[in-house]
This record gives structure tokens, C-alpha cells and sequence, in this order.
């Protein structure tokens, strides 16, 4: 285990079956004013809007609603959402939907009252903040994220064709967060999926990295293992309570900050699929399973110990007889079969990516130094095209 490091996080959590009863624990913690921040709608078709909107009733509070967070939330949207909250002086950001949302409401709490331009201050800049914090909770009704339990907030400029994240400090991580696995019941196939690889991707951005002996590697390992198992099941019964909940928790453990701990992490997967985000807007969980493997088997060589590991710890590959370049590549060949059987999208193709698209792609794209390889935008671009 190398690299010294500090750890805490601050957010509580209720999970389980009918843990949305312990918001009236929380709401008394904070003054009357709530912004309640949610999607599209279908929280209202649900029930998941009545039973909160029930719940800030009783406590008396004065609710100001922002609904109509997009999948990928924009600058626009953002400063609306900063309006809503600074003119009404909001005492609680209540978000009520997926990682998305949470994002998007972290992402107002810090902005709201910034006194330069958020976007350029913690998106374009990366500075820390310096400003008033409005505390978030949030309810949450799709899994993927981890954001019920971190500090992220994504957001998507279309105009500078750019969509970033900003990893905030631990003053910006959600006071409280509610997981009922139920209430990702009703979530459509193709956003169950979509999350469940942006959970694996989690795993592998931060597995995928260092050569040491490390603890976060074991525990990844198993979490992979879990998520895997449960995925299979909730395919075949997406009704059915432990797959679920398993998925739910692994979801949250997978970016909660715990393993990357002692991990230089890569994230190259993130930056190449966010690049392509920004310029077709399509969902998260599949600009990164559109891309994953070409960028993984591009950096296999220099990496292979690691990816050797992957392959017969996580996907059971037998290792006798084998070179260990074999036995990486059969790894990956095992978590393409996987994919593909789960239905995600395999090629940037299908989410409207063309020819042309590459370079501006590429050249957009964020390069980290966490991973095996620093790579240049020339090979971001080779990435690219190997995905179509």
C-alpha cells in the first residue's frame, strides 16, 4: 500500500426499504426554505414526488421547485438553478432523482453565490470555493453516480462543446442521502444498464492503476465480483429487491472516495466519453462502453501485471498454460462477452459520433496522468476511431 493519505466522509446514509421515512429526521436540521430539485417528471408519475412533497408539508416547509434536470446538465441550466436558489435564500437543495440531479444540485450549492462566473471559476479554472455553500440532500431514484456520496458535480457546456467534472472537497458532499432500492424499480432497461457499467467504469478507472500491493485493489476486486453477479440477476427480474440493493450499495462504495485511497487512478475512460458527451449529448453510461475497450486493450502492454490480475481474479480466467498476454486479453474478451449480453452500446457509432467528429473530439479531450500511459491526442484520436 503506498502513499500516505487522509480519509473522511461526511455524508450519511439511510438505505434500504422504506428508508425515505428518515427525511423527517434530516429536515428538521435545516430553516424553511427547501429547493427541490428533480427531472423530467417521472418521479410525479411514480409517487415519489407525493411521498416528499407529503414529508415537507409536515415539517412546514416552503418549497421552491426546479424541475427539468436534463441526463447531461448544462451551464444554463445551472445558472437558472443558481437563480431559484440565491433569490429565494434557500436553506436546503433537495434532489430527488440520479446522479444527475445530485450533481446538478451540488453543483448549484457551490455556484449560487460565486461572485464571478461558476462556470469559468470551478469548471474551466478548477479553483476551490470560496463562497457560501448551500447544503444538499439528496433522494435517490437511479444508480451509477456515486454522487449521493461524493463531492462530484458534472456539468456540459454545448456552446464550448465541453463537459467536465469538478471533484469538490468534502464541504460540498451531500449532509444526507437517502438509498431505497425500490425506488429504482421503475427505471427504463436501457438507464439500468447504462448505470451499471458507469458503476464497473468506476471501478476500473481507479483499479487500473499502480503496481503495489494494495488494499483498495482486493476490495474493487470483490465489488467487480458483486456487481457482475447481481447485474445478471436484475436483467432477468429488474423487480428483484437484493440484486438491486446490492447494486445500489456497490454503486455508492464504487466513488465514494474509500478506493481510491493509495491509488493514482486513471479516469482517461471518463474524459475520452465525456469529450464525446459534449458533442452528442448522449447518456453517460454509454459513451464510456463505447469506448472502454479499445482504450483498455491500447494500454494493456503497459499495464499487463495488472490487467493479468484483472482477468483471473474478476473473470476467473484459467492461467495455466498461458502467457500472461494471453490471459489479459482473454479477460477483456470475458468482459466484452459480458457487455455486450447486458445490451450496452459497443461502438460510438450508434450514439451518432462520425468520422469527422474525431479530431475535435480528441483534441477536446481532457488527458490525466494517473493511469499506465500519458496519452497524447493523437492517440486519443487512434482510440476514437478504433471505437467506431
Amino acid at each position: 500500500m503506498l502513499g500516505n493519505f487522509s480519509y473522511c466522509n461526511p455524508t450519511k446514509l439511510y438505505f434500504g426499504e422504506g428508508s425515505l421515512k428518515y427525511l423527517n429526521d434530516e429536515l428538521s436540521k435545516y430553516g424553511e426554505k427547501v429547493m427541490l430539485v428533480y427531472g423530467g417528471g417521472s418521479i410525479k408519475k411514480n409517487g415519489i414526488y407525493d411521498q416528499v412533497m407529503s414529508i415537507l408539508k409536515t415539517h412546514k416547509k416552503t418549497v421552491f421547485e426546479d424541475a427539468g434536470v436534463m441526463p447531461n446538465p448544462t451551464v444554463e441550466k445551472l445558472y437558472e438553478g443558481c437563480k431559484i436558489a440565491k433569490d429565494n435564500s434557500v436553506d436546503l437543495i433537495l434532489a430527488v432523482g440520479g446522479g444527475s440531479v445530485c450533481d446538478y444540485a451540488k453543483a448549484v450549492s457551490v455556484s449560487a453565490y460565486c461572485e464571478s462566473d461558476p462556470w469559468k471559476k470551478y469548471y474551466l479554472k478548477m479553483e476551490d470555493v470560496n463562497n457560501k455553500i448551500i447544503p444538499v440532500g439528496c433522494v435517490l431514484t437511479m444508480v451509477g453516480t456515486g454522487s449521493e456520496m461524493n463531492g462530484g458535480a458534472v456539468i456540459t457546456n454545448h456552446e464550448q462543446k465541453l463537459k467536465i467534472g469538478h471533484v469538490f472537497g468534502e464541504n460540498v458532499f451531500p449532509k444526507f442521502s437517502i438509498l431505497d432500492p425500490k425506488f429504482t424499480y421503475t427505471l427504463p432497461k436501457y438507464q439500468m444498464i447504462a448505470g451499471i457499467y458507469d458503476i464497473m467504469n468506476h471501478i476500473t478507472e481507479q483499479y487500473f492503476s499502480g503496481e503495489d500491493d494494495n488494499t483498495s485493489d482486493y476490495i474493487m476486486e470483490g465489488l467487480l465480483r458483486s456487481l457482475i453477479h447481481s447485474s445478471k440477476i436484475a436483467m432477468k427480474n429488474p423487480e428483484d429487491y437484493e440484486a438491486r440493493s446490492n447494486i445500489m450499495w456497490i454503486a455508492t462504495w464504487a466513488l465514494n472516495t474509500l478506493v481510491a485511497k493509495g491509488k493514482a487512478t486513471d479516469w482517461m475512460v471518463h474524459m475520452i466519453g465525456q469529450s464525446v458527451g459534449a458533442f452528442t449529448d448522449a447518456t453517460h453510461g454509454m459513451t464510456l462502453s463505447a469506448v472502454s475497450l479499445a482504450y483498455y486493450r491500447y494500454i494493456c502492454p503497459f499495464g499487463l501485471s495488472k490487467f493479468k490480475r484483472f482477468a483471473v481474479n474478476v473473470w476467473s480466467v484459467d492461467p495455466n498454460g498461458k502467457t500472461d498476454e494471453q490471459i489479459a486479453a482473454e479477460g477483456l474478451s470475458r468482459m466484452e462477452e459480458y457487455m455486450r449480453g447486458l445490451g450496452l452500446v459497443m461502438n460510438l457509432t450508434e450514439l451518432g459520433v462520425t468520422e469527422n467528429m474525431i479530431d475535435v473530439i480528441a483534441e477536446k479531450t481532457l488527458i490525466m496522468d494517473g493511469g499506465y500511459k500519458v496519452l497524447s491526442k493523437y492517440e486519443v484520436a487512434d482510440i476514437l476511431k478504433s471505437s467506431m
